[in-house]
């Protein structure tokens, strides 16, 4: 994955992917490695990680860096904050105290999209755009609040503040009172502004269900009682609709694909990358409620050895394709979100011994700022969260991993490289 890199090279820019990769896909690569570090202790990629991570905050220290304007999306700002909340949570080593720090820079994306919600259309939601110049400002869409959703409750479960505890609420009670979610936990891609979200775009990602799969997984972590049962119905709800994503018969059994293209042939660069992101949170989620287990753990090593067999392509024998349903038949594809997906599936077997993510009460290290983002104090400052910090943290019980150890380090040191 990280030979398609050129940002530690000299002249080009740290944390930006070469064409045709647009900058949000660079974030997603980099929370990759925060990963692998997690998962393997081995901290090779650690330096272009964290100088990736630290080069793009931009000016304001919130991932909004003044060269990406014609194409920053919220979502795309999502994904760089939840790559340093994932720094947050697994301790990746702390920056130098003289540089913004991961949980600091995730409650910075945080404030700068509460402050976008955007009660004028739809009752609510994130646009997809942030800036009304680029083509995308007039749609709302469900990958956009999902990052949102997902960092939200994650802040919650982190700092203890109820405060993202009530944004994480109210981004998912608009996501189905839109009908960007439906009744049985299928999601959206989104709509737009001048119909007031009436023409819902039935396409579904892996990527949209794997977010909120997540963020719930969080809320039913930090909840307790029937408020905690009601998140783990919509946590069991989501998983029962993620069957979308794991091919029908001929196909292997439970093993993840793209229903929206893959079958069709149409993905695109973007979309070459959505498995990864399902399969990083459905792992993540195990973690947070542990009743998922088995569930996720049966797709998710299906998925890596189908994923693994299609790792044979290009004159190293060792680039993975897309079409993991195929086996060994490499499918010819290659590129940043087929090694990035073949590694989060296969790395994701590792989850029952990693450790569970730390909050600011069981052991994290990373400073925060309630004010980031804002310019501001937390007086006044409607979207910055105040009261005391109160984490909790319930993580799951550890079961023996499906895959060994070793193997699958191995495995994901080559393709990660």
């Amino acid at each position: 994955m990280v030979h398609f890199y050129t940002g530690n090279n000299t002249g080009d820019v740290p944390g930006n992917l070469p064409a045709p990769y647009y900058w949000w896909e660079a974030g997603a690569m980099f929370g990759t490695l925060v990963d692998y570090w997690y998962y393997t202790g081995d901290d090779a990629y650690n330096e272009i990680t964290t100088q990736a991570l630290l080069f793009q905050v931009g000016p304001d220290k919130d991932y909004m860096p003044p060269n990406q304007t014609k194409t920053l999306g919220n979502d795309d700002q999502g994904f760089w904050g939840m790559a340093v909340m994932a720094a947050a949570e697994q301790k990746y080593p702390d920056p130098p105290a003289d540089q913004p720090q991961w949980l600091a820079l995730a409650q910075a994306v945080f404030n700068r999209q509460a402050e976008r919600w955007d009660t004028q259309f739809c009752n609510g939601g994130l646009r997809w755009q942030i800036f009304s110049f680029n083509t995308g400002y007039d749609y709302k869409n469900s990958i956009s609040n999902g990052c949102f959703f997902n960092l939200a409750a994650r802040l919650a479960v982190y700092t203890g503040n109820q405060t993202y505890a009530d944004w994480a609420n109210k981004v998912y009670d608009w996501i189905s009172h839109t009908g960007m979610m439906s009744p049985t936990y299928h999601f959206y891609d989104g709509a737009h502004t001048a119909l007031n979200c009436s023409d819902i775009n039935g396409v579904e990602w892996t990527y949209n269900v794997g977010v909120f799969l997540l963020g719930a997984a969080n809320m039913y972590n930090l909840t307790q009682g029937a408020e905690q049962q009601l998140w783990k119905a919509r946590i069991n709800g989501m998983l029962n609709s993620s069957s979308l994503f794991f091919a029908p018969p001929p196909s292997p059994p439970n093993v993840m694909w793209e229903q929206a293209c893959e079958p069709h042939g149409t993905c695109d660069t973007d979309n070459y990358s959505f498995k990864a992101y399902l399969s990083r949170w459905m792992a993540a989620t195990t973690k947070l409620a542990p009743f998922t287990y088995d569930f996720v753990m049966l797709r998710l090593k299906a998925s890596a050895t189908a994923a693994a067999a299609q790792c044979s392509g290009g004159a190293s024998g060792t680039l993975c394709g897309m079409k993991w349903t195929q086996g060994s038949t490499y499918d010819g594809s290659t590129g940043v979100g087929q090694q990035m997906g073949a590694l989060s599936v296969i790395q994701a077997n590792l989850i029952t011994n990693a450790s569970a993510p730390v909050s600011q009460n069981t052991g994290g290290t990373s400073q925060g700022d309630a004010s980031a983002g804002t310019g501001a104090s937390n007086e006044g400052n409607p979207t910055a969260p105040k009261g005391a910090i109160t984490g909790k943290d319930k993580a799951g019980a550890g079961i023996l991993t499906t895959l060994t150890l070793i193997g699958v380090i191995g495995g994901c040191w080559w393709m990660v490289s």
